[in-house]
């Protein structure tokens, strides 16, 4: 009589499962485990469960988009010098998409409390981030200007990602308009000015910031490392999915200044499908703990209703 098959594979598929999860989870919530998610009980934080924020930031397509931000900050000298500077991007491969990670999972997900910690603990360090660029114009990165550009690119990245890439229904141009209106706090509690809160004001912060970008050699030798950073050899296929996803994601005019042009049609016929057969792996590898959204959901549904 033949040996039934499924329990001797559920072991093994649940263990690869469950160690796939926590790498994957690590990067789009920063290495948070769940239990920092929980408490305290009753406080949803600065978003909550209803908003576009939480829709999006608990979405796999996170991953491109934290990548193409990094391909597209690139672009701004004064913040590509601080990278350069300050950075052990080279060392630490996806030690800064990891720390971003972390602090957007704790500002969309952590409690008010934790959100305004982790923006403290931000603000200093920008504090020892600062020199002089190659142009020799100084740059400093809590200068409102650069915090701006950097909450720009991000949550810019995160909602295009979401509209191609991401497992649930499409924003409504209501629903966008709404996300960079919610998202925006970060910022400003960063010290950012002037930011963006709608999908138009977006746009035009774009076309204005346009005659400050330029692709100089060190953007372009950074984002060429970012094309093919020093990973696992096992991790190398899924990262270049991710980041040819992200380089298709960009501008034309910033794909062709940073060098990073993808092959005519490849976008469409091999790109695009490629990343969203691996996304639709990554949300079954997450099937395997509570995403993040979910713990604080349970959390805020927790609370006695009178309070």
């Amino acid at each position: 009589m033949a040996l039934p098959l499924v329990p001797v594979l559920t072991t093994p598929v649940t263990f690869l499962r469950s160690q796939l999860a926590g790498q994957v989870h690590g990067l789009l919530a920063g290495g948070r485990t769940n239990d920092e998610f929980r408490a305290p009980a009753g406080d949803p934080g600065w978003f909550g469960p209803d908003s576009m924020v939480w829709r999006v930031h608990s979405d796999t397509s996170m991953l491109v988009g934290g990548l193409r931000a990094l391909f597209l900050q690139t672009m701004h000298p004064l913040a590509m010098a601080g990278v350069a500077q300050h950075s052990d991007y080279r060392s630490d491969p996806l030690g800064r998409l990891e720390r971003t990670g972390r602090f957007v999972g704790v500002t969309s997900f952590g409690s008010s409390r934790e959100a305004e910690r982790a923006v403290r603990v931000v603000r200093a360090v920008h504090g020892r981030v600062n020199g002089t660029a190659p142009d020799g114009r100084p740059y400093d990165a809590n200068d409102p200007a650069l915090l701006r550009w950097v909450h720009v690119t991000e949550v810019d990245s995160f909602h295009r990602a979401y509209q191609r890439y991401g497992g649930g229904p499409r924003l409504t141009p209501e629903e966008s308009d709404r996300y960079f209106a919610e998202v925006a706090r970060v910022a400003v509690e960063l010290g950012a000015t002037e930011v963006p809160r709608s999908v138009a004001e977006v746009r035009d912060y774009f076309e204005a910031v346009r005659p400050e970008l330029r692709a100089g050699g060190l953007a372009r030798e950074t984002a060429w490392w970012l094309c093919a950073p020093p990973l696992p050899l096992a991790a190398r296929p899924a990262y270049a999915v991710l980041a040819s996803a992200a380089i298709g994601l960009l501008p034309g005019d910033v794909r062709r200044d940073l060098r990073v042009v993808i092959p005519p049609l490849s976008d469409d016929l091999v790109v695009r499908p490629a990343t969203r057969a691996l996304l639709g792996v990554l949300g079954w590898v997450l099937g395997a703990q509570e995403s993040p959204m979910d713990v604080a959901t349970a959390r805020v549904s927790a609370t006695p209703a009178s309070v």
